[in-house]
């Protein structure tokens, strides 16, 4: 019992023992189908292009709110 929790830990941070993708690179692929244009990125320029986004929206979102103020909705 205590050899498969082992085992399941390894392959969970990119261990041997699996073969299949690490955790990153799962997470990567996540990323990159959240993020407009990610598909095309390399993990790289996808953080980066993560980053801008992420301020975009909050551009977004304080704009939203001041108009939300301004009209009293």
């Amino acid at each position: 019992m205590k050899t498969m929790k082992m085992r399941r830990r390894r392959q969970a941070v990119g261990g041997r023992g699996g073969g299949g993708r690490s955790m990153v690179q799962v997470k990567v692929k996540k990323l990159q189908m959240l993020i407009p244009g990610g598909r095309r990125l390399k993990a790289d320029r996808l953080f980066l292009q993560t980053a801008d986004y992420i301020l975009q929206l909050r551009l977004q979102l304080n704009v939203l709110q001041a108009l939300s103020k301004i009209y009293k909705l």
